[in-house]
C-alpha cells in the first residue's frame, strides 16, 4: 500500500470515471482550435483591421501574439493540465488569488450570454436563407426606404448614367438592401438603448435553438463535445476557402485586399490600436476567460501542452488573417461597384458579418446555397467557443463542490447554467438588443481580461515563485519551459499588459454605434460590468487574509499566499519529488491493520491528517477508501 499501487490504481480509475478525460489528443487540439477560432476571427478581426489602419494593425497584432498571446496560452494550458482542475481549483497554488478564478467565471458568463445571441442571429439568417431569392437582394420590400440602392437592382444601370458618385454625394444616405434588412427588419432597431421596445420573437426562438444545441453537445461533458468538434472545428475552413476563391475572382477585389494590407503607419502611434491588438489577442485566443485552464484540465498529465499551445495559437491567428482576405476582397468589389472608397462601404461592429457578407452572397450564383453554407459556418465557429464557455462554468462549479452527488448530477448543472444563460440573453433580443450586445462586447470582456492576465502572471511567477513553476512544468513535460517563455512570463508579458492598460485609460473614448452616441448611464453600466469581474480579486483576497491563521498581518498574508497542501498533480502516481506522500509511523500502523479491521481502519484513515493532506486533489476519494 505504501508504494501507492493499489490506491493509485483506484484513484486513476475514479478520476477517469468521475471527472472524465479527452478520448484522445486530437479532440483536445480540435476543441482548443474551435474555442480560439470563433466569431471574432470573422466578425471582429477584419473590423479592427479596417478601423485601425489596415496592414499597420498587423504589426502590433503579431507583436502581441509573440510576446503576450502564445506565452499566456502556454501558461494557462500548463497550469490547468498540471493540477487537473478548473479555473477555481487551480488556485490552490496560492489561495489568496482564487478571486482571479471567480473573475474568469464572471467574464465567461458575460461572453457566454451575448455570444449566443450572435449565434442566434446567425441561426436566423441560416433559416431565412432557405428560399429561392434571398430577402435582402432587392429594394422592393416593405421595410426598404427610398435611399436603398441594391447591387442587383434593375434600375441601377439607369442610375449609373447620372454618375453614381454624384448621386451618393447629394443624398449622403446610400444604404444597401442588406443593411436595411438588418437594421429595419431583423433588429427593428429602436432609437435609444433605454427604449427596449418589444422582444423580436424570431430571434428569441433562434436563441432557444442555439442554447438547446449547446446543451445537447455538452450533455456528457467533454466526452460528447470532443466528438462534435471533429466537424465544428474543421468544416468552417472548407466554406472560408470557397468564399475566398469566389471573392478574389470579383472585379475590384484587389483594391480591397490592398486596403487591408497597405499600412497607415501614423495609426501605430495611437494607443487605441495597441489596445485593440492586445484585447483581440486575448479575445481571440481566449486568454483569461478560464476556458483554456478548463480544457487542459481534462488532458493526460504528461501531454505536451507546449507543442499544442504553439499549434493552436498560430492556427488561430492565421485564420484571422485568412478571413480578412475573404472580407476585404468582397468589400473591394462592393466599393468598385458603387464607385466609392473601401472605407465607405461597410458597417461597423457585428453588422459587418450580417451586412457586408450577405450583400456579397447575393452576387454568387445559386446565392441561397452559399448563404446557407456561410451562416452554417458562422454557427459552427460560434458553437466551438460557446461549448468551452459553458464547460468552464460547469467544471468550476462541479470541481468546487466536488462531492459524489454533484459529479453524478453534472448534466443537471449544465442544464441549469444553459437555462440561466437563455433567460439572461432575452433582453438582447429586444429592439435595443444590439446596443446592449455592443456595450457588453466593449466593456464586459475587453480590458478586464488584461487585468486578470496580468495578476495571474504576477501570482504564479512572483507569489508562487517562478522556480517552483518551472520545476512543475519540467516534472510534467520532462523539460523546463524554453528561456524565451521564462523571460516573457516574468518580465515582458506583465510589462506590456500593464502599459497597454495605462495607455488605454489615457486614450479612452466613449462607445458609439454608427451615429448613435451612448448616454452616460449606459457607459456607467459598461464600467460596472468591467469592474464586476476585476473586483472579485481584491474582495476574495481580503476575505482569505481575514480567514487565515496568524497573529500579525504579515503572517496572515504569508499563510494566505502559501500553496495549500493539496496543490499538485491530481493522481497519486504523478505525485513525485516534493509532492510525494509522506507517511508517519502512526499512519503506517493504521494502514497495516486495515485488512483485519476494515471498518475501523477506514474511519481512522479518514481521520488521519498525514494521509489526507498528502494525496492531492484526490485526497477526498482516498480518505473514503
Amino acid at each position: 500500500l505504501q508504494n501507492g499501487a493499489v490506491p493509485g490504481e483506484q484513484g486513476k480509475q475514479e478520476k477517469s470515471v468521475k471527472r472524465g478525460n479527452w478520448g484522445n489528443q486530437i479532440e483536445f487540439v480540435l476543441t482548443s482550435v474551435g474555442y480560439a477560432v470563433g466569431l471574432g476571427n470573422v466578425w471582429r478581426f477584419p473590423y479592427l483591421c479596417y478601423r485601425n489602419g489596415g496592414g499597420a494593425f498587423m504589426f502590433p497584432y503579431f507583436i502581441m501574439l509573440v510576446f503576450c498571446g502564445i506565452p499566456l496560452f502556454f501558461m494557462e494550458l500548463s497550469f490547468g493540465q498540471f493540477a487537473s482542475q478548473g479555473c477555481l481549483g487551480v488556485w490552490r497554488v496560492s489561495p489568496m488569488f482564487k478571486g482571479v478564478g471567480y473573475g474568469m467565471m464572471v467574464v465567461s458568463t458575460y461572453i457566454g450570454i451575448y455570444y449566443n445571441v450572435v449565434i442566434c442571429i446567425a441561426f436566423y439568417y441560416f433559416f431565412v436563407s432557405m428560399t429561392r431569392v434571398l430577402p435582402w437582394t432587392y429594394c422592393s420590400n416593405p421595410w426598404n426606404t427610398p435611399d436603398c440602392v441594391g447591387v442587383l437592382d434593375g434600375n441601377l444601370s439607369s442610375r449609373a448614367a447620372l454618375n453614381l458618385t454624384q448621386l451618393l454625394n447629394t443624398t449622403q444616405k446610400r444604404t444597401s438592401p442588406s443593411e436595411e434588412y438588418w437594421r429595419r427588419y431583423v433588429l427593428d432597431l429602436s432609437d435609444d438603448i433605454g427604449n427596449l421596445g418589444e422582444v423580436r420573437l424570431p430571434l428569441l426562438g433562434c436563441l432557444g435553438v442555439s442554447w438547446v444545441v449547446v446543451f445537447l453537445c455538452l450533455i456528457k461533458g467533454v466526452k460528447s463535445s470532443g466528438k462534435v468538434v471533429y466537424f465544428t472545428a474543421t468544416f468552417p475552413y472548407v466554406v472560408l476557402t470557397i468564399l475566398f476563391v469566389r471573392g478574389i475572382t470579383l472585379e475590384g477585389a484587389l483594391t480591397g485586399i490592398m486596403y487591408y494590407l497597405t499600412p497607415q503607419w501614423d495609426k501605430i502611434l495611437n494607443a487605441k490600436v495597441w489596445g485593440d491588438a492586445a484585447s483581440q489577442i486575448f479575445y481571440s485566443l481566449g486568454c483569461a476567460w478560464g476556458g483554456l485552464i478548463t480544457m487542459a484540465s481534462y488532458n493526460k498529465f504528461n501531454n505536451n501542452c507546449y507543442r499544442d499551445s504553439i499549434i493552436i495559437s498560430i492556427t488561430n491567428c492565421a485564420t484571422s488573417v485568412y478571413a480578412g482576405f475573404v472580407i476585404f476582397s468582397i468589400l473591394g468589389f462592393m466599393a468598385n461597384h458603387l464607385g466609392v472608397d473601401v472605407s465607405k462601404v461597410a458597417d461597423h461592429g457585428p453588422g459587418l458579418a450580417f451586412v457586408a457578407y450577405p450583400e456579397a452572397l447575393t452576387l454568387l450564383p445559386i446565392s441561397p446555397l452559399w448563404s446557407v453554407l456561410f451562416f452554417f459556418m458562422l454557427i459552427l465557429l460560434g458553437l466551438g467557443t460557446q461549448f468551452c464557455l459553458l464547460e468552464t462554468l460547469v467544471t468550476a462549479i462541479v470541481d468546487e463542490v466536488g462531492n459524489e452527488w454533484i459529479i453524478r448530477k453534472k448534466t443537471f448543472v449544465t442544464l441549469g447554467v444553459a437555462v440561466a444563460g437563455f433567460l439572461l440573453g432575452v433582453p438582447l433580443t429586444t429592439q435595443a438588443g444590439i446596443y446592449w450586445l455592443l456595450l457588453m462586447d466593449n466593456y464586459a470582456a475587453s480590458f478586464s481580461l488584461v487585468v486578470i492576465s496580468c495578476i495571474m502572471c504576477v501570482a504564479i511567477m512572483y507569489i508562487y515563485g517562478h522556480r517552483n513553476y518551472f520545476k512543475d512544468i519540467e516534472m510534467m513535460l520532462g523539460f523546463p519551459p524554453p528561456l524565451f517563455f521564462q523571460i516573457c512570463w516574468r518580465f515582458i508579458s506583465p510589462a506590456i499588459i500593464f502599459f497597454i492598460l495605462v495607455f488605454t485609460v489615457i486614450q479612452y473614448r466613449p462607445i458609439s454605434y454608427n451615429d448613435y452616441v451612448y448616454p452616460t448611464w449606459a457607459i456607467s453600466i459598461g464600467f460596472l460590468m468591467a469592474l464586476s469581474s476585476v473586483i472579485c480579486i481584491p474582495i476574495y483576497a481580503i476575505y482569505k487574509v481575514c480567514r487565515s491563521e496568524g497573529d500579525t498581518l504579515l503572517e496572515r498574508l504569508k499563510n494566505a499566499t502559501k500553496a495549500s497542501k493539496d496543490w499538485g498533480p491530481a493522481l497519486p502516481e504523478h505525485r513525485s519529488g516534493r509532492y510525494a506522500p509522506v507517511f508517519s509511523p502512526s499512519t503506517e500502523s493504521h494502514l497495516e491493520v486495515q485488512p483485519l479491521q476494515p471498518e475501523k481502519g477506514q474511519s481512522e484513515a479518514a481521520a488521519a491528517s498525514p494521509v489526507q493532506g498528502s494525496n492531492g486533489s484526490a485526497h477526498s476519494q482516498d480518505s473514503r477508501l
